[in-house]
This record gives C-alpha cells, structure tokens and sequence, in this order.
C-alpha cells in the first residue's frame, strides 16, 4: 500500500506542480485576474485548472489517510480548501499563494517517501516546518471547518479517520479522461530487459529458417538434377534391348522421382509461408516489447518547469520555460540519463542567457524570458533541443578565453571558425564567468552534457546568436536496445562499430599509402590520417590480405583521427545490443554483444575505448607499421628495404635515392624500432646507422643474425666511423657491407644495395 501511495503521490504531485504554474502565467499576464466561471470570468480554461488542483488535493488527502499519512491528509486538505475557496470566488489567489503552495506539494514530496513507521522521526525534525505552512495557508483561507485549523498531534494518527464523500461535480481520477483510457501496469526494469532480450533472441531464431529454406532449395535443384538423368536412361532403355521387367522398374523409378519431386515442392512452399510468418509475428513481438522502454518525454521533464521558475526567481529574473514535443517517445535508459544533462542546460540558460526584466525591456525584448525545451524524432534519431531568447554569446569572448588559459596558440585561435570555438566550451573546467556560484562557474555543466552524449553514442552541438540566444541540440538514438552498426571481419571473427561513432569507411588503393617516420598514412580530404592494422589493436593474428583495395574505417574526433585497416566489410546490420556479464568487468575495447541472423555471436566495439588504446599504443612507441603483407598485396613483387637511421636528414635522403631507383622502402627511427619493424615484415635488406638511442646498429645486426628466421637477412652499416677497427666491429657482429658517410654518394649507396639484393624488380 505504501507503494502505491508513492506511486499516487508522484502523479498527483506533478499535477499540483503543473496547475499552480500554469495560474502563475496567467497571474503574470496584465491586467489578468485569476477567476472562476461561477463568478462571471469568461475563461473556462482557468476554472477547469482549478477543478483539476483540487481534486488532485482531495485525491492525495485520501490516499495518505489509507496509509495512515497524518501529515499529508493536514497538507493535502489545507490546500484542497485553497482552491475550493478560489473556485468559490472565495480567495483571489496571487504570487504569494502559489508560493505557498507549491511549498506545500514539496512537504506532500517529502512525506511520501516515508511509510507509517518512520514518519514519527521526520515529523520530529520537520514540525516547525508543517505547522508553520497551515499557519501561512490558514491566513489567508476563508473559515471553513478544515484540517488547517486544527493543531498537529504530537504522534501520527495510527487510525484513519472517516474519509469524507467527494463532491459530486465530477468522477474522481488521477487521468484526464480526454487523453488517456490506457490501464498502467508497472514492471521492473530487469523483467522487461529479460523480456525484451527474449524476443530479440525469437526474432533471431526466426531468421534462420530463411538459410534452411535456402538449402531445403538446393536440395530441389538436386532432385531435379538426378530426375533429369534418370528420365535420360528411360530414353536411354527405350533405345536397346531390356526385358520388360527392367523397363517397367526404370519407368517406376521416374515416376517415385517425379512424385518426390512434387512432394519436396509442396513442403517447401509451406516452409517459405512459414518462414514469412514466423519472422513477421516475431518482429512485431520484437516491437511491441521494444515500445514497452519507451516513455513520453514528459515523464522526465516534468520537473524541469518548477525548477526553472525557482531558479529564476532565486536570481530575480523572469523565466518561463516551455515544453514542446512532451509525448515523443523516449527510451527509458535514455530518459533517465537525460535529467541531469538538461538540467545542467537549464540552469545555465537561465544563469547565463537570461537576462533581468529591466535589462530585457530597455532593448525591446519581453520582460518575461523563454527558455525552450524540445523534443523530436527525426531521421531515425531523438533530437532534445535546449534553447532561449537571452542574450547569446560572442564568440570573440570565447576566443579571448581560449588565449588567456593557453589552450591554444593565438595564431590559430584567430583561424578558428565559431562551431570550433564554440566545442571549447565543453572542456572540463572551462568557464568564461569570473565568479563561481552555487549554480555556476565551475565549469563542469557542459562537460557532463557532453560526456552524456557520447556514452549512449550521440552528440552535441551548440549555436549562438548574440543578442537573440543560445542553442544546444542533442542528437541521441531512438533506443540503447538497438544499434545500427557496421559489420567488420578482423582475424576470421566479425565485429560491430556503432554507426553514429564512424567518421568515415572507404576502400583504399594500396598505392595512396605514404610512409614517414616509419609510420603510415593517407590522405582524406585536407587531413593526413594515420593508418594501423586493427589486428594489432586487438591482438590477433594477420589474415590473408585483401586482393583489392584496402577496407578501412575512420575513427576519432577533429583533432586525432586513425584509420584502421580491417579484413573485410560485411556490411550494416540492426543488432539487438546484448550487455556483457558483469563478472567480466570492462572488457578492453569492446562495450557489448549480439547476435547476428544465423545466431552467431558478435562484439560490439567500444569506439571511444579504442581511440583510446591507440593512442596509448602510439605514445608509448609499442605501434608498429602496417604489416608489409597487407600494403604489397596486388603490386608487382619490389625488392623491400628498410633504412634505419636517427637523423631525418639522412633517413630521407636514403629513402628517396632507393625509391627513386624502384626499390619499396621503409624507415624506422632506431634500432629498437627497426628491430620490430623487421619481425613484422618481410624485408630484402636493412641499411642501419650505428650510433642511435634505445638499440645501436651493431646490436641491431647481431639480433638479425642470431634470429633463426632473419639470419639471412643481408644488412648493411652506414656510419660516420671510418676507423678499420669500427667497421671490424660491425662487420664481426654479422653486417654484409660497411659503408662509412665520409665517403657516401648516391652511386655508392646503391651500387652497395645492388650486389647485396640485385635490382629492385623480383
């Protein structure tokens, strides 16, 4: 019972809320007066408002007596004569009630979350609190034999008193007959997870009656066949000498062939209508579970215009805010995850945007602010829009503040468009007021929008249009239930990237492949993106590359882009997201599961995660260059080399005589990073400097060499050490060719590299 009041008292609170903030507009309309239409008002709107406060009043004073409520029945009755008196012409209500009674639906709030056996405590702490309301309430109501007169008890009423009849004017109900008949039935979140995983693993399994029905055709096409060749020996048999008996079994034989064949077709035809069926009925029960997340936007926000309204009031501005879109469909996890991100939004339009009546009407601007709040589908997406008519935003002031906190140089910051200026305000911390406030100032508002955002693999952007306001839009999935991905194939297993976190997919030529510093790339567009082989982010073993061009996917944000070099595309697939066992924690990389149409298992990658690793990777030095397997897949075979070497200068210079005599060459920036360069790859030659950081030449070429897979690998030193006993050195440590730089030229180094692997072509 305890429940169900809470239950009741949640509806009939917001209700209260919403009534009592509906009369204050109207209060704040000149030249208005809040009547009833028995006292000669012409607004029927108004009176039917009030009606519907005081039932919800009566409603709640019963439902508290049933549990017990003390309290709440002295609350909800003291506000019930309110507006019975109001809707007797009684009391004309103003400001100054609707503060009051809106006080009186937070106590209401506060004391349904107790149950007969703690109320005791918190009416010990809270008394004051209660009597001093219906002290305030029974001021300014007119006498009249009510609760709000009588003085609280010392303890709760353990005894319900006689409820008292409602009065006859109309039927008592916490709905508004005109929009909803609907019965409500309340489930638990984990029982309608479990009932929605049930009929997505249904719509699933009746998928793979399609690829046996396929086969169940094949196996037609068969008989068809063998029906062909026996129908052949019939005419075959006709032509030569067979005993009649023999003729008879063979047109026996075509005739059983002939009846299977008609019996296979029959059953097949049943199959494909139940195949046709089975799959409708259970994507419809798909759906149907599917609408059971959804929940109006309503049901989140409808907080939102109380705490808009105190805020402004708390800062002395005038706000109203305005919900449009209140019966979009949300999902429930996406519903919940919203409140705090918007309520972040809000209080910074009302903090930020707004500004006070004075200043609004010296510019021509309504004395009373609108901050709008907006929900949508469109293109398969829930847009949440947070926008207001205040004073906007100068980009210049973003950009100022972007200079004095050093994010960025002022050169650039001077280059940059105002959608880019603008994504600053996103930064943890960053804040342009100079002062920090209970409401604002820290800098953490946006950051936690922003974050929301991505985490169910949305965005956000923002607009400003000084002097006319700001605008936030929220672009979200309709459901976390179901995701839109791209299917992959990585080391034989396939793998799903969320569509709405890829910034690009392409087929690549292998020739549009560029290689500096011993690190790979292409170009899209304006940007040079680093390529790496997905292999290595998840650690699994290389594949037979590609024979045409190279499948790649873009991941990243506008400042650190990475393409990622994959086995193949399966193309996009709608996956009914699957969440992992908790036992396993955070799987690396990876966010959940699915299962595809012939029930096979598939992982879902955490995007954001993997930007992550590599990035790691990358910093740490641990990336290697993209195996030489994948890149050289197609070309004509080249001799392969690898120049290592510290110095740039000379790193290039060598790269560019060997690839301009046709030679396919890599380059690596010491020894530890050719070492790894020349286990991943296949390699024709490895021309090392001697003096490096982390692995000179010499230990390089004595790895090589005692490598059972490398030792006959040539290797040539090219150093400045000219003395005999250094070139000894590099020659006892297994080096084919020692060429000191004193004596380097063009012809020297190549001529070297011709008589160690001949000419470039294979």
């Amino acid at each position: 019972m305890q429940e169900l009041f809470r239950v009741e008292a949640e509806t009939q609170t917001a209700q209260l809320t919403s009534g009592l903030l509906a009369i204050e507009r109207t209060l704040k309309v000149p030249g208005s007066k809040f009547l009833s239409p028995s006292s000669g008002a012409t607004n029927p709107e108004l009176g039917t408002v009030l009606e519907s406060l005081m039932r919800s009043a009566h409603s709640l004073k019963g439902a508290a007596r049933i549990v017990s409520l003390a309290p709440a029945v002295q609350v909800a009755h003291a506000m019930e004569d309110c507006f019975v008196a109001a809707q007797q012409n009684l009391l004309t209500l103003g400001s100054r009630h609707v503060d009051t009674l809106l006080r009186g639906v937070d106590l209401l709030t506060n004391i349904s979350q107790h149950d007969e056996s703690s109320i005791d405590g918190w009416l010990k702490t809270n008394r004051a609190r209660v009597e001093s309301w219906l002290k305030n309430t029974r001021e300014f109501t007119p006498a009249r034999e009510s609760a709000a007169g009588m003085n609280l008890p010392a303890t709760v009423q353990t005894k319900s008193p006689e409820v008292e009849s409602l009065p006859p004017t109309k039927p008592a109900t916490t709905i508004d007959a005109t929009t909803n008949h609907d019965r409500v039935l309340r489930l638990t979140a984990e029982s309608l997870n479990r009932l929605l995983g049930l009929a997505g693993e249904s719509l699933v399994e009746s998928r793979w009656l399609r690829p046996f029905s396929e086969n169940m055709q094949r196996l037609k096409r068969m008989q068809a066949r063998m029906e062909r060749t026996i129908d052949s020996l019939r005419q075959l048999a006709g032509n030569e000498t067979l005993s009649e008996p023999a003729r008879a079994k063979v047109n026996e034989l075509f005739a059983q062939a002939a009846e299977a064949r008609q019996f296979l077709a029959d059953r097949l035809e049943e199959l494909d209508l139940h195949d046709r069926r089975t799959t409708q009925l259970s994507h419809r029960l798909y759906l149907e579970v599917l609408r059971t997340r959804m929940r109006p936007f309503a049901d989140g926000v409808s907080h939102f215009p109380r705490m808009v309204r105190d805020l402004a009031q708390s800062l002395g501005k005038n706000v109203r805010l305005e919900l449009v879109g209140e019966n979009t469909q949300v999902d429930r996890d996406i519903l919940d995850r919203l409140e705090a991100p918007l309520a972040h939004l809000l209080r910074n339009a009302v903090d930020h945007g707004c500004e006070f009546p004075v200043e609004r009407a010296a510019i021509g601007k309504p004395e009373e602010a609108v901050v709008r709040l907006e929900a949508r589908h469109s293109a398969g997406m829930l847009q949440v829009i947070v926008s207001d008519d205040g004073a906007g935003l100068d980009v210049n002031c973003v950009r100022r503040a972007i200079i004095a906190k050093k994010l960025v140089a002022p050169s650039l910051a001077e280059r940059m468009t105002d959608s880019e200026l603008l994504q600053f305000l996103f930064l943890p911390g960053f804040t342009l007021k100079e002062t920090v406030t209970e409401i604002s100032g820290r800098g953490v508002g946006l950051d936690i929008v922003q974050n929301m955002a991505r985490g169910v693999r949305g965005s956000v952007r923002v607009t400003a249009n000084p002097g006319r306001g700001m605008r936030f839009q929220l672009q979200l999935p309709l459901t976390l239930s179901v995701l839109r991905a791209l299917l992959v194939e990585i080391g034989g297993e396939p793998y799903a990237f969320p569509l709405a976190q890829l910034l690009n997919t392409l087929k690549l030529p292998r020739e549009k492949v560029e290689t500096l510093e011993g690190r790979h790339h292409f170009r899209l567009g304006e940007q040079h993106i680093g390529l790496l082989a997905a292999h290595q982010v998840f650690e699994c073993h290389d594949v037979k590359p590609p024979e045409a061009d190279l499948p790649i996917v873009v991941l990243g944000d506008r400042n650190s882009r990475y393409g990622l070099l994959v086995d193949k595309f399966l193309g996009e697939r709608e996956l009914v997201v699957q969440p992992l066992d908790a036992r396993l924690g955070k799987v690396k990389d990876i966010s959940a599961a699915a299962l595809m149409e012939d029930g096979a298992p598939v992982l879902i990658v955490d995007v954001e995660d993997m930007v992550r690793s590599i990035e790691k990777l990358v910093s740490s030095g641990e990336l290697t260059g993209v195996s030489p397997a994948l890149l050289g897949a197609g070309r004509q075979k080249r001799k392969r080399v690898l120049v290592v070497d510290d110095s740039l200068t000379v790193r290039e210079l060598e790269r560019k005589l060997l690839i301009t005599r046709g030679y396919h060459t890599d380059v690596a920036i010491d020894g530890m990073d050719g070492w790894n360069a020349v286990r991943s790859g296949e390699y024709d030659l490895v021309i090392t400097d001697v003096d490096m950081p982390r692995m000179d030449g010499v230990e390089l070429a004595s790895l090589i060499k005692k490598d059972p897979h490398l030792k006959s690998l040539p290797v040539m030193i090219v150093s400045y050490k000219e003395r005999e006993e250094d070139r000894l050195r590099g020659l006892e440590a297994g080096a084919d060719y020692y060429l000191t730089k004193g004596s380097f030229h063009d012809e020297a180094l190549l001529e070297a590299v011709i008589d160690l692997i001949g000419e470039p072509e294979a």
